[in-house]
Formats: C-alpha cells, structure tokens, sequence
C-alpha cells in the first residue's frame, strides 16, 4: 500500500515539474536550459540517426521521417517545447528522396551548375541568387539546415569532391562561398560550410591524416572558411573526417575554439560530418556542439562522461546552449509551413542562367564560335546525348529532367542526323556502358549515376555523318562523387577511344573545309595539351546542372557571351602538379598505394598558380584564363579600375588583380562586370585581401 502511494505521489510530483517546465522561446534559451535533464542534453546534441537518410534508399523499417531522404535530423525534447529539425545535403540543390506515388506528388529539386562551375563565373551575385534558390526550396520542402557549401581547396586535380569545391585559390574559394552561405541564409534556412578543415582528398577519408606546418594551413587551408565566417555568417560548420596533424578535427580544441570562436568571433554551431571516427565526450570539450548522424551508444558515452568527471559538464553545457539557439532560428521552430511547392520554372531559368555565365571558352581560332549560320550538326560524343549534369553522393540532386547539349541544339532549331542519334540512343541503353560510379540498384536513385563510356567509331561512320552538316562537335564527359578519388588514365587522361573520336571528328571537319568544336561536360581538370591543337574551338562547360544542354547552346551559338574564367589550372602533365607526388591515385583501377594514412602538404602554399609562377613553369590554360566574343580595354586608377567594352559584342569582364611583389603573385582582388554594351564602361572600387 505504502509502495502504491510512493509511486502515485512521485509520479504526480513529476507531472507536476513536467507540467511547470518552460517552453522554448527565442528570449528564454537559458531558462529552458537550466530546466534541462543531464539525459535531454545528451539527447539534443547527438542527432536522431540515420532513418531519415536511409529512406531514400527505398529500405524498409527506417519508419516516416519529415523529410524522406534528408541527411539527418536532430531530436525534439517535447516536454521543453523543442522541435526536431532537419538537416539535408544540397551544394548544387537540394538533396531530398522524390518519394510521391505519381508525378504531381513528387518533390522534384533543381539541379544547378557544380560548385566548380559557380566559381568560374566569378560572380558573387550570381551565386547568391541560387544560394537563394536552393535556400528556398529547402524552406518550402520543410529543410532547415542545408549541408553546403562545401569548400575546401582544390589542391589536387584528381580529388574526387573538387566538383563540389570551388577553387584552388583561397580568396576565390571563401568569397564565392560567402556569396552562397549569404543566398542560403536569407531565405531563413541555416547553411553549413564545410569540411573544416585540410580535407582535400577522398581517400580514407575517415583516417587519413593531413600534415602540414601553421603558416601553410594558415594561408590556404584556413583562408576560406576564415573569409566565410566573417562575411557571411554561416549557422554551422561542419568539421571534417580527416586528422590535422596527428589529431581529429572534431577533436581539436585548438581548431574549433581557439582558432574559430576566440580569433574570428565565430558564434555558431559546429557539427560533424556522418558516421566519422570519434571520442564523443572529446568532441564535446573541443566545441564540436553536434554529433551526426547520431546514435544510441553517443549518448549512453556523454551521460557516463559528465557522471564520471571525465566531460567538464560546462563543456557539455556551451554545446547544449548553442544548439539551442541554432534551433530557435529555424523554420521548423518559427511554425513555417511549408508547401512542398518551389517555383521550379523560374528556378530552372536561374540554373540556365548560371551554367551559362560559368562556362569557359578555352579556344576559339578563325572565329569557329558562335556558330553563326550553321544549321546542321554531326553531334558525336555520348554525353552529348546524355548529360552529366552533376557529381555523385552528397552532391547528387533528384531532378525532374536534364537538358542535353542534343535536346538544346533541337530546341533552337538545329537538325542533328536522327541515325546518329538513334545509334548512340542504342548505346547508352545497354547498361554495361555506364560506369557505376554512383552505386547500383535503388542507390543508383538517390545517389546519381556515372557517366557513359565513349562508344567507339570507325572513320567511315564519322566521315558520313559530318559530310551531312555544317559543323561537328564532339563532347567528352567525366563524373565523380564523394568517398572516391578520380583515377588518372581514362579520368584525368583522355582514354584511347576518346582521343581517337576528337583527332577523327576534327580531321574529317578540317578535310571538308568544316569547323570542328569540342566540349567539355566535366566535373574537374582534365588533361588538354596533347590534343587541344586539333579542334578549331574548345567550350568548357563543365557539370552545368539540369539546364546544361541549353546553356551550352546559348554559349555556342551567341545568345550569351562567354565570361567565365577558370579558378583552377590545367596543367600541360599530371605530374607537373605540385602535390602530384603526395596525392594518392590509381592506374588503370588499382587501388592507390600512397598518401592513404597519411598526406604531406610539401609543397606548403605553392598550391595551383601560385606555383607555376614562381617558377615559371609552362601551363595548357591558367588560372584566370578565358575568351569572350568581344573585347575589352582596363584602366586603372587610384583605387580603381575602369573596364570598357572595346568589340562589337556585349560582354561581361572579369577583373583580377594579383600582388606583383611576391613570385607566386596570389591573387588580391577580383570583380565582374556587368553586362556591358559596345563602347560601355564600368568602374570599380578596388579593396585588396591579404
């Protein structure tokens, strides 16, 4: 009897406190946490786990997450009036599961230009406008916080993510990143800047240890996400799978709180990257506020921790606060409702928009672009057929369609041979001439698929096709995707077949008094100084996102003048790469052998141009580099430069300026014009970065 009233009495005592328990709010973070049980802490900074992600998967008993497909979630503490929130991938668009029984219910995402891409409009403006967009539909398919951009330096050519990456150069890399983070953030959706930090390779991405002294990681490792924090604010950072000299960097207190909070006045949360390698309570007393995707044991170990003395509980309690107030800016806290309808056409418009401005003419003899009166197109290439429009994993974007360069040629009113097309139709049907870079079955939904191999042609074939038209372009593509770096013979190289295609198509054009046009539907650097003497024209288009096909028709035919440059270096050999000695890559499908456990950073900051000039070593197309249809004329003041438009063409121009006293001269300063009129001009203030 007296056991019976014990229990009634404390449970009713318990209602009571639960019943007195405050209620979240954006003014009473501190009350809610110190109403706050040791058990709802841990809760709330070790994320729900994976059932949301492993949904798009198509798995059964991962149960009915908010947003199927999403990356993670958080947990909701009911009783304190905190909500779950959702956490989901998205660097070239949203990556959500379509889910839906037909297309009306279906939540389609735009699919934009790869981040590579992006940079290589230099256009802060315009990288805001789609940070925007994907911030938007993030907002409108019930996403809180999106995990992009990803950020790191493209170190290397062959790093797998450099798709997802902006630039080898580091006030590129953090003003376009800023641009986004600012888009995003506007539409009151959180953006992540990621991998913080040294994360420039995917091989074991998990245990490979980037080593490095403090001035190298200072100047180029750092610099970005440095320029990003202060400028734009991002909600969180994510910290990345690699170790930075010898320790984790989501165990390092030095990293996330001495060098993030206290030097640059950082204020938001950091988390981790999925599934890393871990000491949980570790993470905690270094200031890595949440741990994703989350599991069980996680808190179980911070529970034991903070009882045991080993976890400072004011340690656990700064991450625990700071969550907090990330979730009361959220759209899931303000009570948004979201409508599961983006404006996809105008967001389709944007996308189109941006692959055109980011795209690169590398060549362009006897004024083989645009193309004029042509009318007719002997279009080779598989992938000019079937679009890459983006990476694989994280970066992988669940489109409605994808534009090829043959749909837009079509659209604007070209004729391409319809045998020709039937035949490559054929072959891109036949499943074992994909690559399946981006996994197999249902995965290869959620996660994207590889790019086609080259179908292989004789000269007959070729020589029939470009006497029936006007011009003949050929398209090479690559694909790649997280977790994997590319390999170089038949990635960064040209296969046999490919090269074989371009000196064909190109001497059988040239032979009939024909131009011959070559793009490029890559998702990074690519090796172009063996054979780039033998088209009349190179466009690099990159991976151009769902509207590529019809931005790279607006590109070769005039409609939009180029004015992309490159924010990267193509060398002339693989090997004439500053790292290309500590970077691990394979041969012919073998795994790499070096530079797994353990990468040295030798080369320090000579990373990209900075190195081929300070020694003058030749290049096949530098940092910066691209033609344009017209031409244009600067002069420079006292803090000042005045750009004007001296061709025939409206353009756009790109202004970069580089600190002439240091050999690597590192670039200082860029701007990009806007669209200028014949014999227009435009000025602008200049402020050097350091």
């Amino acid at each position: 009897m007296f056991r019976k009233m014990s229990v009634v009495i404390a449970f009713l005592c318990a209602a009571g406190v639960y019943a007195q328990s405050p209620r979240l709010r954006a003014d009473n973070v501190d009350e809610v946490f110190r109403a706050m049980t040791l058990k709802e802490k841990a809760e709330l900074v070790v994320g729900g786990g994976w059932a949301s992600l492993f949904s798009g998967f198509g798995i059964p008993f991962t149960g009915h997450p908010r947003v199927p497909g999403a990356a993670g979630v958080t947990n909701a503490i009911p009783r304190l009036g905190v909500p779950q929130i959702v956490l989901a991938d998205g660097p070239a668009g949203l990556r959500i599961k379509p889910g839906g029984k037909d297309e009306a219910e279906k939540r389609y995402c735009t699919a934009f230009p790869v981040g590579t891409a992006l940079a290589s409009s230099w256009d802060t403006a315009l990288v805001s406008e789609v940070g925007a967009a994907i911030g938007d539909e993030a907002l409108v398919y019930g996403v809180d916080v999106l995990l992009a951009p990803g950020m790191n330096i493209q170190r290397n050519p062959l790093c797998g993510r450099n798709y997802e990456y902006f630039s080898e150069d580091p006030l590129v890399a953090g003003k376009i990143a800023a641009a986004y983070v600012r888009g995003v953030q506007s539409q009151g959706v959180g953006a992540t800047a990621k991998h913080f930090a040294a994360n420039n390779q995917e091989t074991n991405r998990f245990g490979n240890d980037s080593r490095m002294d403090e001035a190298t990681l200072r100047a180029i490792y750092l610099r970005p996400f440095e320029i990003v924090v202060r400028e734009a604010a991002p909600w969180l950072i994510m910290s990345s799978y690699n170790s930075l000299n010898g320790e984790r960097t989501s165990e390092s207190r030095w990293l996330l709180t001495d060098v993030l909070r206290r030097e640059w006045g950082y204020r938001g949360v950091v988390t981790t990257d999925w599934a890393a390698k871990r000491d949980t309570k570790r993470q905690i007393a270094a200031g890595n506020d949440l741990m994703m995707p989350g599991d069980a044991l996680q808190k179980s170990e911070l529970k034991r921790a903070v009882k045991s003395g080993k976890l400072a509980v004011a340690q656990l309690d700064t991450c625990v606060k700071r969550v907090l107030e990330l979730i009361v800016k959220t759209p899931s806290f303000l009570g948004y409702k979201h409508t599961n309808a983006p404006d996809l056409v105008a967001h389709a418009a944007l996308s189109r928009r941006a692959a055109s401005e980011s795209m690169v003419l590398l060549k362009n003899d006897g004024c083989a672009l645009p193309l004029g009166d042509v009318r007719s197109v002997a279009l080779f290439g598989a992938s000019s057929y079937d679009l890459v429009a983006g990476g694989t994993g994280s970066g992988f974007v669940n489109k409605a369609y994808s534009v090829s360069l043959a749909d837009g040629l079509r659209g604007a009113g070209f004729l391409i041979p319809s045998a020709l097309s039937d035949d490559y139709a054929a072959w891109a049907g036949k499943k074992s001439h994909r690559q399946k870079s981006g996994g197999f079955g249902p995965v290869q939904k959620y996660l994207g698929l590889g790019a086609l191999k080259e179908k292989p042609l004789d000269v007959e074939y070729i020589r029939r096709y470009v006497s029936q038209s006007d011009v003949a372009v050929v398209t090479v593509a690559r694909q790649a995707g997280e977790g994997k770096d590319r390999h170089l013979e038949g990635d960064f190289l040209l296969s046999d077949v490919e090269l074989s295609l371009i000196n064909d198509v190109c001497s059988e054009a040239h032979a009939q008094g024909k131009k011959a046009v070559v793009v490029l539907n890559v998702n990074g650097v690519v090796e172009t100084a063996s054979w780039k003497h033998l088209p009349d024209a190179i466009l690099l288009a990159w991976c151009p996102g769902q509207e590529g096909g019809n931005a790279m028709t607006d590109v070769l035919t005039g409609v939009v003048c180029p004015s992309g440059r490159l924010a990267c270096t193509f060398p002339v050999r693989y090997e004439d790469v500053p790292s290309a000695g500590n970077f691990p890559f394979s041969v012919r499908g073998e795994k790499p052998k070096n530079c797994v456990d353990s990468t040295v950073y030798a080369e320090k900051d000579s990373v990209g141009y900075r190195y081929f000039n300070a020694v003058g070593a030749e290049v096949s197309y530098p940092f910066g580099f691209g033609l344009s249809y017209t031409t244009f004329a600067e002069s420079r003041g006292e803090g000042s430069v005045r750009v004007t438009n001296t061709g025939a063409v409206a353009g756009r121009h790109v202004v970069m300026l580089y600190d002439e006293s240091s050999p690597m001269r590192p670039l200082v300063f860029f701007a990009k014009s806007p669209l200028l009129q014949p014999g227009e001009s435009w000025s602008v203030a200049v402020q050097k970065e350091r």
